[in-house]
């Protein structure tokens, strides 16, 4: 049996989605998204026109929901890892696999310290997802489920391409970690923008405000001796030049960065737009964190910090020319 735990939009696409392909799934979460699958069952579709349904759904809302998993997928908001591996340590029988399948780059290294009976394994799922509400969940951009590399996966391989999801398996994950990190290092330029995300990367105000984000990233990571993976056709430290060209060009030599759903926007939108708190700090934060390690400063990465947490208090305080021109000063 594999239980998802913590069912919110990424939690209940990748599970709906071994669902409908016949996997035996138990979803894990809050009371409110289990009496919305209760009543609309889960409806999954994509970029490429899946449209899918899974009207018989097993949705608990306690740990106890898990007890009985063989594999555990983890997809909860960084800042409840803690609590999440407390809670999963209580129930979980020994030898269970756990997949942490969340932003930053930290989260498994908790579980992991805190699941010492089971097998935990990295994760990162590189696409987005848009909660769409009454149980319908929308993969908006591509990409395959990325993990470390562990024979404890092997007997659910087949059980993820079955559902259209493959596990690319990594001998080492955390270069992968890192290109994804620098790509959701446009998740508040996003959410502050108010936009799509096609729309807001259609635009070179907005673009170069990434742009200066992952420069400053990639000159820590440099110093740290870190190299992110190549997720994208162009190396991720020529990216930031290719988003500070004109529209035009833009559009011509990175069109798949634009080749997105119309649908698709950021979770940290979607947090802000419902009132809760964002995973700034494992994303961005997570750049001011490197900095401090290194005695530097990331000041790009900590104004959007800073911006964020604003809106977390006033969503709408802020929008995109507030955002621009705070980021120019």
């Amino acid at each position: 049996m594999i239980a998802i735990y913590g069912a919110g939009g990424i939690g209940c696409y990748v599970g709906g989605r071994l669902a409908a392909a016949g996997a035996p799934v138990t979803f894990v979460g809050r009371a409110r998204m289990a009496s919305e699958v209760a009543v609309h069952g889960l409806r999954l579709t994509d970029y490429l026109g899946a449209d899918l349904r899974v009207d018989d759904v097993r949705f608990e809302t306690t740990p106890a929901g898990a007890a009985d998993a063989d594999l555990v997928l983890v997809t909860v908001k960084s800042a409840a890892t803690p609590v999440a591996a407390d809670e999963l340590a209580a129930v979980l029988k020994p030898g269970a696999v756990v997949v942490s399948f969340q932003n930053g780059v930290r989260n498994a290294d908790v579980l992991r310290e805190r699941l010492p009976e089971q097998v935990v394994v990295t994760g990162m799922v590189p696409f987005n997802v848009l909660n769409r509400g009454g149980g319908a969940f929308h993969q908006g951009t591509a990409g395959k489920l990325d993990v470390q590399r562990d024979a404890a996966l092997e007997p659910y391989v087949d059980a993820f391409e079955r559902a259209g999801l493959p596990l690319t398996q990594h001998d080492d994950i955390l270069p992968v970690q890192w290109s994804k990190l620098l790509l959701n290092l446009n998740n508040p330029i996003n959410a502050l923008s108010d936009l799509p995300l096609r729309d807001e990367l259609s635009q070179r105000a907005y673009r170069r405000c990434l742009a200066a984000a992952q420069s400053e990233a990639l000159g820590l990571l440099d110093a740290a001796g870190i190299r992110p993976a190549q997720l994208l056709a162009v190396p991720m430290h020529r990216f930031p030049s290719v988003l500070r060209l004109p529209d035009f060009l833009f559009r011509r030599l990175a069109s798949k960065v634009l080749a997105v759903d119309p649908l698709a926007r950021t979770s940290m939108w979607e947090d802000l737009e419902a009132g809760r708190p964002t995973e700034i700090d494992y994303l961005n934060g997570e750049v001011v964190r490197l900095a401090s390690s290194l005695d530097r400063d990331a000041p790009v990465n900590r104004k959007l910090v800073d911006l964020i947490r604003a809106a977390e208090t006033d969503r709408r305080s802020w929008s995109g020319p507030e955002l621009l021109r705070e980021l120019q000063r």
